[in-house]
């Protein structure tokens, strides 16, 4: 059995189109063959029935009317001959034939017959019974379906009878031009049929961007794939709003079970998010929007597929992504550190290697003690007041960072940065710390005289306090009220704006405040302030 669908199979055709064509084609050609086999059955049917009806309508008729009584008691042909004839001509019969009990006829369409006896004994029903019927005999002009009509005289006495005959052949010519009919009808049912097959196969095609079953199946399968191997969380809602995907990562996020059927039920039974059940039902696209999600917040991008096809919604927790940006973030940082402490290095080597080829060789020797022991001298201060190696890192880094710039960074001697609790988050304090002190550089260079910048740190008391100071113009009053919204500057370019935002979140997420004001050097002091026993927020 397999063998022969194989072998059917490769006269199947595989393209789509064609298929598809063939087979509306197909199943129109049967079709119109039944239905044609049926109409054609029926109108044979109805033709017979009204020829039938029609035959005994004349021959009763003929078989009433007085005429004919009065010639068969007569035996008298030559009134009911001319009679039989009007009626024959009238009727398109073949035949109208009038004849006596013993079937003697007295008209006929070949006058020679009139007085010879009725040909076919099929009318002895009509003269014994007094029956009305139809009958298929042969007669003298052939194979006929003939009427029979008793003829009844005044007293009611049978005294002979009405034939009214119409050839076979001729039935049979009439049925068959109707039947001609119809399957002419049924050829142009078919033809537009198969016209229309085309049409249908190449617009269903088209609908599916010409591919095939097997590469629909295909980017199915590859679909499932890339929605369940990436991380955001992915939901589709068809018009109507009913879920019609769910992805491994949404499921994660909204705490549901990763088996369960989701497919036709509402957004508002898996999560209470009415945000973005709203902008979902609208199709309004959204891009990046922060929205609470499960009690977590989480960014989440909005596509409308079409005005009544639904939308796609993707998501994922914000945290996660501030993660990701503060890693990034960090990692400019020092690669920023690590330029700074390159470009200062290369400038001493660069006065060291001078220093020796024109001979000043007490001065390269004095250049290269100060260096080591001014910087060992940083090192130790900051072994000591800020053991956290993370924050002692990018200390350092700046402290190069000022060199390279010409600002007289200083750390206050009496700095302790030693108790800092593990639940405090050390990218954040980075975060703070290194936004501090590039705002303060920017606005030290700015300064008509000494550009200077002080760092103080403590950990003395139930919180750990941030001042850090400059020499500059200080907060214009105009943004002191928006200082650390996102975009605030007081510089122009691309990508200002930042720094302060960054730190205001940082310092929020630590449960922490921040202040400024004016410091003794002239310029703006920003003061952090973050509880040791404060619980960071997500």
């Amino acid at each position: 059995m397999n063998s022969i669908l194989a072998w059917a199979g490769r006269f199947i055709p595989r393209g789509l189109q064609l298929r598809l064509s063939l087979l509306v084609s197909a199943l129109l050609f049967l079709l119109a063959i039944l239905i044609g086999a049926v109409s054609s059955d029926s109108i044979r049917g109805i033709m017979l029935h009204q020829i039938e009806n029609k035959t005994l309508v004349v021959a009763e008729a003929v078989a009433l009317n007085p005429i004919v009584v009065e010639g068969i008691e007569k035996r008298d042909p030559t009134r009911i001959q001319e009679l039989a004839e009007q009626v024959r001509r009238a009727s398109f019969a073949e035949y109208v034939v009038v004849a006596d009990r013993q079937g003697i006829r007295y008209s006929h369409p070949v006058p020679e017959r009139i007085g010879q006896e009725f040909v076919g004994g099929d009318y002895q029903a009509a003269v014994n019974e007094g029956r009305s019927y139809v009958s298929l005999a042969v007669g003298t002009l052939g194979p006929s379906m003939r009427g029979f009509v008793p003829v009844r005289n005044a007293g009611g006495e049978i005294i002979g009878f009405v034939a009214v005959g119409h050839l076979q052949d001729e039935i049979e010519a009439q049925v068959y031009a109707q039947q001609r009919k119809i399957i002419g009808y049924a050829a142009v049912v078919l033809l537009f049929g198969v016209l229309g097959a085309g049409y249908i196969g190449k617009s269903f095609k088209t609908a599916i961007f010409g591919l095939e079953p097997h590469e629909i199946a295909a980017l199915f399968e590859e679909r499932n794939a890339i929605i369940e191997s990436i991380r955001e969380g992915v939901v589709a809602v068809d018009g109507a709003g009913r879920l019609t995907l769910v992805n491994h990562a949404a499921r994660r996020y909204l705490d549901l079970a990763p088996d369960e059927d989701l497919r036709g039920r509402h957004l508002s039974e898996i999560s209470a998010c009415r945000e973005m059940e709203q902008a979902l039902a609208e199709k309004r696209r959204a891009n990046d929007r922060e929205i609470y999600i499960a009690d977590r917040a989480m960014i989440v991008n909005i596509l409308p597929l079409g005005p009544v096809s639904g939308a796609v919604a993707s998501f994922r927790p914000k945290d996660e992504i501030d993660r990701l940006a503060r890693k990034l973030l960090h990692m400019q940082e020092y690669s920023d550190l690590l330029r700074a402490q390159t470009h200062e290095y290369s400038n001493k080597l660069h006065t060291v290697a001078g220093l020796i080829q024109i001979g000043a060789h007490q001065e390269a020797l004095e250049l290269v003690m100060n260096e080591a022991s001014g910087y060992q001298e940083l090192l130790n201060t900051l072994a000591e007041a800020i053991p956290d190696p993370v924050v002692a890192g990018l200390i350092l880094g700046k402290f190069n960072r000022a060199r390279e710039l010409k600002i007289n960074l200083k750390l206050d001697p009496d700095s302790s940065f030693a108790d800092i609790p593990p639940h405090i988050d050390r990218a954040g304090l980075v975060t703070i710390l290194g936004n501090l002190l590039d705002n303060a550089f920017e606005a030290a260079r700015e300064a008509e005289e000494a550009a200077d910048v002080r760092l103080f740190l403590t950990d003395l008391g139930l919180d750990l306090i941030i001042e850090v100071e400059d020499s500059g113009r200080g907060i214009p009053a105009r943004i002191a009220d928006s200082l650390f919204e996102r975009g605030v500057t007081t510089h122009e370019g691309p990508g200002r704006g930042v720094g302060l935002y960054l730190v205001h979140r940082a310092v929020e997420a630590a449960a922490g405040s921040i202040s400024f004001g004016q410091g003794e050097l002239g310029g703006a002091l920003f003061t952090v302030s973050i509880p040791k026993n404060g619980t960071a927020r997500k």
